[in-house]
């Protein structure tokens, strides 16, 4: 099956088809690093890791760039603040990054480029753009004029050049400019007393906040490539504003192939805000949550659709990743990781698995198919079935739910889980056991409110009973 992405630009799902054969360059805006990265952030590096991954399973060379905009408007007002230079702000909040998302199993990017190691090429770039007409120099900097390419306006989000200002935001309306036009945006602006600046041909100042990224994915990606993404708040005014700037300053399009764009989060149906009081970063949920649960969580919906994040979606998720690497630790310890290939059953789970994630890379599709084969090892297990079968199955769950979904840990990490639990097994086996006889007796007897103690005594041990034909079974939570 062709792999098929939604393409923001043309508003369909298209086949992905690269610039070069076998090869896939990817640039997705990074954070901004004022302050610790948030569940919003952990979201959109989670969802283009996965598309990352699946791209290499899928054979592809992949070449991934992720930037830090570390020189703007907020960073330079924390460091006033705290009296701290500007840069030491940026740097611990991208430790930050680094620390939770490397917690988070994200893979690294191929390479982190910043705005303040970019300022060659976006000067250079701001001065082409003027050279050919697209912008002008005023007394607070230089501009990049809408009016000179109006057929590109609203490619991404189909606004009239009459809707500019509604919804654009600060970083676009900026009142006291010297703009021509209000619908024009900032390439290079003019440096203000005690803020950080560079020499430029128009005076010393800093890079507006468009012209960054659209220098940054030239340099490490070239003229044209494959794909640009980031989440949907960014569509509007900044990814509108690279089309017109990088295809106005090159001359010719598209220069991007595909723009993908992942959806925003929302705490218990609620926009994420600090106003609002449900502002979480991920070192907050890191202290409430595993962090492969976290990360199982945020991928249980397609990267386009918005999460709802809330106790109910964290509790399920919990559940099943609880299942998924149980049985992967116990099978892995019993039998190891194996070829799945010639199972047929793991062969159809693979299709219907890879049919998922060739369709826009639906993690949703892909995560039934993992707990349908979570499921079927843990019988194989409880059956005590040939080990082959249990290495493929294991092998399977290794290569899609780890390799692919990334929400399993490493097989060292997984076979320490599971001497961890027979050690808390065998510390409290015959408690178990002894309250089980308990329980069938009771059960036996129609002493229902004994058996509902018992059941809620075992639960509070962490112990988890299953009954079946042939009697209960237990495990640990």
């Amino acid at each position: 099956m062709a792999l098929r992405v939604y393409d923001t630009r043309s508003r369909t799902k298209r086949e992905l088809i690269p610039l070069v054969e076998g090869q896939i360059g990817i640039y997705a805006c990074g954070i901004t690093p004022y302050s610790p990265s948030h569940i919003g952030h952990a979201r959109q590096a989670i969802a283009f890791d996965i598309i990352v991954r699946w791209l290499r399973n899928r054979g592809f060379q992949v070449n991934y760039i992720a930037n830090f905009t570390d020189i703007d408007d907020k960073i330079i007002s924390v460091s006033s603040e705290e009296g701290v230079d500007f840069l030491e702000v940026a740097n611990r909040n991208i430790e930050d990054y680094f620390e939770v998302m490397d917690a988070l199993n994200v893979t690294r990017a191929n390479e982190y480029p910043r705005v303040t190691e970019t300022i060659p090429e976006i000067i250079e770039m701001v001065n082409s753009l003027i050279e050919k007409g697209h912008a002008y120099v005023a007394n607070d900097g230089v501009y990049f004029e809408i009016d000179t390419a109006p057929e590109k306006y609203g490619q991404l989000t189909g606004q009239t050049l009459e809707m500019v200002r509604e919804g654009a935001g600060g970083r676009v309306d900026e009142t006291g400019s010297g703009k021509r036009d209000h619908r024009d945006f900032a390439l290079w602006k003019a440096a203000k007393s005690g803020e950080p600046n560079w020499e430029s041909p128009w005076g010393p100042g800093r890079p507006g906040w468009h012209i960054e990224c659209s220098a940054m994915s030239l340099k490490h990606l070239g003229e044209r490539f494959d794909i640009h993404g980031g989440g949907t708040d960014l569509m509007f005014p900044h990814h509108e504003a690279e089309i017109f700037q990088s295809e106005c300053c090159l001359g010719h399009e598209p220069v991007v192939q595909y723009w993908l764009h992942n959806g925003m989060i929302n705490v218990n149906g609620e926009k994420m805000s600090k106003s609002e009081g449900n502002f979480w970063t991920v070192s907050d949920a890191l202290q409430q949550v595993d962090p492969l649960v976290l990360r199982y969580t945020l991928i249980n919906a397609p990267y386009r659709q918005p999460v709802d994040f809330n106790t109910v979606m964290i509790d399920d998720s919990r559940l099943n990743h609880g299942r998924l690497l149980r049985a992967y630790s116990e099978g892995l310890s019993i039998a190891g990781s194996g070829d799945w290939s010639s199972n047929p059953a793991l062969s159809g789970a693979a299709e219907r698995f890879s049919s998922g994630m060739n369709d826009d890379f639906n993690t949703r599709v892909a995560l039934v198919e993992v707990q349908s084969i979570v499921k079927e090892l843990r019988q194989l297990i409880d059956t005590e079935s040939d080990k082959s079968d249990v290495s493929a199955a294991v092998g399977w769950l290794a290569e899609f739910a780890g390799g692919v979904l990334g929400v399993l840990p490493t097989e060292e990490e997984a076979l320490s889980i599971t001497e961890s639990e027979a050690a808390a097994r065998s510390a409290i086996s015959s408690d178990v056991e002894a309250l089980l006889e308990e329980r069938e007796s009771a059960r036996e007897s129609k002493n229902w409110s004994r058996a509902d103690e018992i059941r809620d005594e075992l639960i509070s041990m962490g112990v988890v009973v299953e009954d079946g034909s042939e009697g209960p079974t237990w495990r640990i939570e």
